[in-house]
């Protein structure tokens, strides 16, 4: 087992609502020059979720599951701003009000503009939710370590999610970390350059149908933990041959140029201390047992 400090982690409840649909007036235009109106950010997404694909979707950004804010007219300003930054991927989130209150559902990851947190729910519990519903988030994570490797670091992850990861160490002492996907640093476009990635995310660029196709990115799922090769989050969002990302889906592919599905940071290491093996089950659906593991029975 990875000796970490989570036993000194500070542990917090969270406040937020979900988010209403954010859609611009007018048409956007994709990279190839057509334009299209179509559902994006935010809302209650009552028939997307966790482990579903994040391709083939008549829209664009779509954030699965609920999308969550403490403050939706200001969102980067506070409390906003500590929900983003506290909330880990895998803490759980509480209903506190209205219909299904009591339900619980699971942090998958930030999305950076709309500076929402996306949470899963079964679709069972997100039919009876509104907009007006209270949510609790037990926010855990920011400030773990692994104690016996310091130049890895972790960012928006809870010591559960790290715990299920099945990262054991492999040769050389390198931590081995299961994904679905690995991408070429050439693909990663919007949010390259952001000064810290303590939430947010950036995207996988799949306006390229040949490499599309070469590295599988229209495979990944939401939720997926995938590889970003020759980059490094460490400070920021920059290329750094032999680095390596690990990351979470957390939105859907995108038409417009320099977008695609979103990114949200768990480790990174500068050198070579990971080293990602392809497993198709590296995807928090599996994990943790929801979104679309519940509704098959999985």
């Amino acid at each position: 087992m990875l000796k970490t400090n989570k036993d000194k982690i500070v542990e917090m409840l969270l406040p937020c609502k979900p988010g209403p649909p954010r859609v611009g007036p007018g048409w956007k235009v994709d990279h190839l020059g057509k334009p299209f109106l179509l559902p994006g950010i935010g809302g209650i997404t009552l028939n997307v979720q966790v482990g579903d694909p994040a391709f083939g979707l008549a829209g664009d950004h779509i954030e699965p599951g609920v999308s969550c804010t403490a403050n939706a007219d200001k969102p980067n300003d506070f409390p906003n701003n500590s929900l983003q930054i506290l909330s880990c991927v895998g803490n759980e989130a509480r209903i506190v009000s209205g219909e299904a209150k009591g339900k619980t559902g699971t942090v998958i990851g930030h999305h950076g503009g709309s500076e929402h947190i996306i949470v899963d729910f079964a679709r069972k519990i997100k039919a009876v939710m509104s907009y007006d519903d209270n949510i609790l988030v037990r926010a855990m994570g920011q400030g773990l370590e692994l104690m016996d490797y310091p130049d890895i670091k972790l960012f928006n992850l809870s010591p559960d999610l790290l715990e299920k990861m099945k990262v054991v160490v492999g040769k050389k002492g390198v931590l081995q970390v299961p994904v679905t996907t690995m991408v070429p640093a050439p693909c990663m476009g919007s949010g390259v350059g952001r000064a810290h990635v303590g939430a947010g995310d950036y995207d996988v660029m799949t306006s390229d149908p040949g490499t599309v196709k070469k590295y599988g990115l229209d495979r990944m799922r939401f939720g997926d933990i995938v590889a970003l090769m020759d980059h490094d989050n460490s400070f920021g969002r920059a290329y750094v041959k032999g680095a390596v990302s690990i990351g979470i889906v957390v939105h859907s592919d995108c038409r417009l140029a320099g977008h695609g599905p979103g990114i949200s940071t768990l480790m990174t290491c500068p050198k070579k201390g990971l080293e990602p093996v392809l497993d198709p089950g590296a995807n928090i659906a599996d994990l943790f047992g929801i979104g679309t593991r519940i509704e098959s029975g999985g």
